[in-house]
């Protein structure tokens, strides 16, 4: 899967998306990231993106050219084309705290139907409307995402949270499908490692028995047990 990302802070994402599993899964070929920098597709001499909202208020807008621009070179178009082929594997990403509410299913169903992502990082007062247009004249879906009921100063978090949530479900990065832990017990199933007695102070904290007896079967049911009390 391909993911790109429209940015005004493109050194943000490369400690983040540079380690660990996401890491792995591109060296795997199984996702590709770009990061594209929105300044340079601004034809202000000082590398403007932004401006006053119309109708007065307080903050700056997203302009729409550079933001138009970017994607017509992620598109590989020319600017004098008009018309885009429509690309049911290409989804468009607008990452804005009035967006859908992001989940779990979410992120399965992007990996599953899409090849390629698209992410706009929104900041300041967020992006002129007018990216709904273009968008539309490309032939691609638009869907507005957010991470969570709070807001944000820009869309860059919630863009590598929901690349770390999609990659997880694309086949083999995760060698396993069993690796998924809402695909076995539900989150939140309390897990122990060595040693199994752990001393701290004046106590001593051991290892639930049940996980100790090799009866799978007992395990399963304890670990059963325990994801329909998170669950709930």
């Amino acid at each position: 899967m391909k993911f790109d990302i429209i940015t005004i802070f493109p050194k943000v994402f490369e400690g983040y998306l540079n380690e660990s599993i996401i890491s792995r899964a591109q060296k795997k070929g199984l996702a590709k990231i770009k990061i594209w920098d929105l300044r340079k597709f601004s034809r202000d001499k000082h590398k403007k993106v932004d401006d006053r909202p119309y109708g007065g208020g307080p903050g700056m807008v997203l302009k729409i050219e550079p933001i138009a621009r970017a994607l017509g070179s992620i598109l590989r178009l020319r600017r004098r084309t008009s018309k885009f082929k429509k690309t049911s594997d290409v989804l468009m990403v607008l990452l804005s705290a009035s967006g859908k509410q992001f989940d779990a299913k979410m992120a399965s169903d992007f990996a599953k139907k899409y090849n390629r992502i698209i992410f706009i990082c929104g900041h300041y007062e967020g992006v002129d409307e007018r990216i709904k247009n273009i968008v539309k004249a490309y032939g691609l879906r638009l869907t507005a995402v957010s991470v969570g009921p709070y807001v944000l100063t820009g869309g860059e978090l919630p863009a590598m949270v929901m690349i770390d949530t999609i990659t997880r479900h694309i086949p083999g990065v995760l060698g396993k499908s069993e690796s998924l832990e809402e695909k076995r017990y539900g989150i939140g199933v309390p897990t122990y490692t060595r040693p199994e007695v752990f001393k701290f102070g004046d106590k001593k904290y051991r290892v639930p028995p049940v996980l100790l007896s090799g009866d799978h079967a007992k395990i399963n049911q304890w670990r059963t047990r325990y994801a329909k009390r998170y669950a709930h």
